[in-house]
């Protein structure tokens, strides 16, 4: 029997989690680029056969990346040098024109099966790497599907020809058009969510040979991969506090693995040196984004929280109300997404806020009846939709909604006090991005949301909402208080 034994390192959901952060009364500091770039190179030089990928999400979700528009993480990124990169939605925030300028200046490959250029109708990335190593040949193959495409329509020169049914079809023509090149381990770097990863790899037929999947967008936390269909099924949570370690042994004549071990290591300074250099190179960015940010915007009276996304949270509790009461709206919608640090105060900064809040863009309003947004809360509240890879929401003071689980339909719904009545009119605030996905993530079309006013621009710019508000009310307070209801 001929065998190998490969380390397949693999992170996801990255969004620009740069720094280390201190934990513990010991001060141990977690996570960060340095560490982990200290841990891989670790690896490297402990292991024969080594391959980093990451399944998509690198950019948004820090000041430093956002400041320099993903210029300063694709920079850094080629520090690490992985191996294979696959696009995740927020690889397309900056727009088309400037992921094709960070894809030329990415030292490593970027691949992508299923999103094209419409008007061409050709590929935007390249499908697949074939990688030899060790005399053997890997092919990672990049799946993002049409569930994740909903957040990208505002890029309309993009577009899918594959849904998650038709994800299979394309994996099963790329993998049979290579059978004889006699690929010995073929790997997916999904971007689809960690549920949709099942599903794709039960549709997969077992002589297209597919052996993993190591997927990303639902920022799932497990103890062990799944199987299913003979197919390994990881994923390695979310941002730099962990990286996910796959030890496999493969069989040259089956090509098939034989032998892994998996395990989620923590990225820590008790285990493992960090990068000098790389710190180093970070430091730059952090010196420019520190004198720009660190100017103190209000103190709240206590630290807010966002927990998790599929709950009411005093943090987006606090972000809703800002925008509800800053734009005249009934009910403000904030992705709960949108929220990406757990924590902020009792002090914040201007960077504080861009860290929580890094999305910058258009704040609509629209005038909807009781009807329609009877018909959101039913399906944002609905149980399918809180499993990690939903959209849900944040909302106002005000707003009371009460989802039935038994029954699985919305049983109330109040604003100020009073029981929706259908037929009247309201006024509902969201994102522009929220906006373009309506129709997936809200259950109303465009069309709906402008049948009685056209919709209105509330604000241009919700940094501008948010610093101005923050800097103007001082020791403010919020809580949980029963605003979304599941029983």
């Amino acid at each position: 029997m001929n065998t190998r034994k490969f380390t397949i390192l693999h992170s996801n959901d990255m969004h620009g989690d740069f720094l280390a952060e201190s934990q513990g009364a010991d001060g141990t500091l977690i996570g960060g680029l340095a560490l982990l770039s200290g841990y891989i190179n670790q690896v490297r030089r402990e292991e024969k056969n080594v391959i980093y990928a990451i399944a998509g999400d690198m950019l948004q979700g820090s000041v430093i990346d956002a400041e320099f528009k993903g210029i300063s993480t694709v920079e850094i990124m080629n520090y690490l040098s992985p191996d294979v990169v696959t696009l995740g939605n927020h690889e397309l925030d900056y727009g088309l024109p400037h992921l094709l300028f960070l894809e030329k200046m990415a030292n490593f490959p970027i691949v992508n099966a299923n999103l094209y250029i419409k008007k061409y109708y050709k590929r935007l990335m390249k499908p697949y790497l074939i990688k030899e190593v060790d005399g053997l040949k890997i092919m990672f193959i990049g799946i993002i599907t049409e569930s994740i495409m909903a957040y990208l329509k505002r890029e309309g020169h993009i577009g899918t020809f594959i849904t998650l049914e038709d994800a299979a079809k394309e994996i099963g023509r790329i993998c049979d058009a290579y059978k004889n090149d006699d690929i010995d381990l073929t790997i997916l770097l999904t971007h689809i969510g960690f549920e949709s990863d099942k599903e794709l790899a039960a549709m997969l037929k077992p002589e297209w040979g597919v052996d993993m999947i190591i997927g990303g967008h639902s920022h799932t936390l497990l103890d062990q991969p799944v199987l299913v269909n003979n197919i390994l099924i990881a994923q390695a949570n979310v941002g730099t506090d962990q990286i996910g370690r796959f030890d496999i042994v493969v069989d040259d004549e089956t090509n098939r693995v034989i032998e892994w071990k998996w395990r989620l290591v923590p990225i820590t300074s008790q285990a493992v040196q960090p990068d000098a250099d790389l710190q180093k190179f970070i430091d730059s960015y952090k010196e420019v984004v520190d004198t720009k940010y660190n100017a103190l915007l209000c103190r709240l009276a206590q630290p807010l929280t966002h927990p998790r996304r599929e709950i009411e949270t005093s943090l987006g509790n606090l972000f809703s109300d800002i925008f509800a009461e800053s734009t005249n709206c009934d009910v403000a919608l904030i992705g709960s997404g949108s929220i990406r640090l757990k924590e902020m105060g009792p002090i914040v900064t201007l960077r504080d806020m861009n860290q929580v809040f890094p999305y910058d863009e258009a704040f609509m309003r629209f005038t909807v009846t009781g009807e329609q947004l009877w018909r959101i809360f039913s399906y944002i509240m609905r149980a399918e939709n809180r499993n990690g890879e939903g959209e849900c929401y944040q909302v106002n003071r005000g707003v009371r909604a009460v989802y039935d689980e038994s029954l699985r339909k919305l049983v109330q719904l109040e604003i100020k006090g009073q029981p929706v009545d259908l037929s009247a009119r309201y006024t509902l605030g969201m994102t522009d991005f929220h906006y373009s996905s309506s129709q997936k993530n809200l259950a109303i079309s465009h069309e709906e949301l402008a049948a009685i006013l056209p919709p209105r621009v509330a604000a241009s710019s919700m940094h501008n909402v948010l610093e101005e508000y923050l800097r103007g009310h001082q020791n403010l307070t919020s809580q949980v208080e029963g605003r979304l209801v599941y029983r």
